[in-house]
């Protein structure tokens, strides 16, 4: 706390400051501009010690001010009668509240800011500040009967969630748009490629049917084309609705602001790993997908002597049957911790170890953690032969119409998205048992 003697120490060391600086300046011939440079630093040193202790002076003087009008405004109350004072012997909190609101409307500093306003009253739109105002401490925390009866418990505006899991999958399928609540799409259900040599014919005789008795005489003939054969079949993707609500107070939405919101993300996410285990996982059934493990005519592969050449035999059937080049390999967090661990004969990582930067492959393709692909199992193909149809990309609404919520205050908060889903080319796909 400053006191009127340590202010007086305060101005005799910044007087002895300017003495110094004067005398150095004294000694020297010609202009500053001349002068050696440490005299030059010494003479800058006691002259920015001077600017120092005036700041100080300032302070302490302002300080001594502020003390000398408590210690009045404190003889103008006076001393409160016992009667008014707590077992403690100490003034009732909101007593001592009222002291602090003295002391803030009866400073300089509070009385320079409203000088402005003449009678009192502060215009709209009128800007007022005033300089800091120093008060005497007037309560200690903690108890109910001090400064613990006015603390309000501060909102954060954290929300801490529980976590989500990775979702990788749409990201790998085609997703389209769609206008319609079905949608056809057709799919080629054999190939036969008869295409041949053919020579020159040598006759003009009309070539007889294939099949019959004279075949022999065709080929003789010679320049008869060979036919091939391919079939198509129409198919149907329908469009479907997944979604998702829970309730709410209005009073929760109104007075945190940030809870709407929240819902709509939590819901969204919801939608989100929903669409997810329906894209691998559906089972067709009711209103479920079919998803592209439960997809008929996707390939298997069994499990041949460890994971990585179950794998590779799992992309041979993909590129000989399915016809296709695999995009990615999905995998449970599982299944590729078991990838990331594996060691060859003379026990080094066969991936590099934990140093290992980039993107995780294996046979050349990029795999891919999912926690909704089952463990043991992986999948992998062409993704591009799997397809989404957003009809309608998730949206979120809310109403008080539900049940009873009008009158009861509540809402429900909604959030669903429409779309279809079909594998084009199961074959594209194959599912590998990767465990013995």
């Amino acid at each position: 706390m400053m006191t009127k003697t340590k202010l007086a120490d305060l101005q005799t060391a910044a007087l002895k400051a300017t003495d110094n600086a004067r005398t150095i300046a004294e000694k020297q011939d010609g202009s500053p501009s001349e002068w050696a440079e440490q005299v030059l630093t010494d003479y800058n040193a006691e002259m920015q010690k001077a600017r120092d202790l005036l700041e100080q002076i300032k302070v302490g003087k302002r300080d001594l001010e502020i003390l000398d009008e408590a210690k009045g405004l404190a003889a103008e109350i006076g001393t409160p009668a016992a009667a008014d004072l707590d077992a403690q012997g100490n003034q009732p909190v909101r007593e001592r509240v009222k002291s602090l609101g003295l002391q803030v409307v009866d400073s300089l500093a509070f009385k320079n800011a409203m000088a402005p306003f003449k009678d009192g009253r502060i215009p709209e739109g009128s800007r007022v500040h005033s300089a800091p105002i120093d008060v005497k401490g007037l309560f200690v925390g903690g108890t109910d009967t001090s400064a613990g009866a006015f603390v309000v418990n501060e909102q954060s505006g954290i929300v801490e969630s529980l976590g989500r899991k990775p979702l990788t999958i749409r990201d790998l399928v085609s997703v389209r748009r769609t206008g319609s609540d079905a949608v056809e799409y057709v799919a080629q259900t054999s190939h036969t490629n008869a295409a041949a040599v053919v020579a020159e014919a040598t006759s003009s005789a009309a070539p007889t049917a294939p099949g019959s008795a004279g075949a022999l005489v065709l080929n003789a003939n010679g320049g008869y084309k060979p036919e091939g054969s391919w079939a198509y079949e129409r198919k149907v993707a329908n469009v479907k609705t997944i979604a998702e609500w829970v309730p709410a107070t209005k009073r929760a939405l109104a007075d945190v602001a940030a809870l709407e919101g929240l819902i709509n993300d939590e819901l969204r996410l919801d939608i989100a790993e929903a669409e997810e285990a329906q894209i691998l996982n559906g089972n067709g059934t009711g209103e479920n997908f079919t998803g592209i493990n439960q997809w008929s005519g996707v390939q298997t592969q069994a499990f041949s002597t460890d994971l990585f050449e179950s794998i590779r035999k799992g992309i041979t059937k993909a590129r000989t049957v399915g016809r296709v080049n695999p995009t990615a390999i999905v995998v449970n967090p599982l299944d590729a911790e078991a990838i990331d661990l594996a060691k060859d004969l003379n026990g080094a990582y066969r991936y590099g170890g934990p140093q290992t930067l980039g993107q995780r492959s294996v046979w050349s393709l990029p795999v891919v953690e999912s926690e909704t692909q089952a463990a043991g199992e992986v999948l992998l193909g062409d993704f591009s032969k799997a397809v989404i149809w957003d009809r309608e990309q998730t949206s979120v609404t809310v109403t008080d119409s539900h049940a009873d919520f009008f009158i009861r205050n509540m809402v429900a908060i909604l959030a669903e998205e429409r779309l279809a889903f079909a594998v084009t080319r199961p074959t594209a796909f194959v599912k590998v048992d990767v465990t013995a």
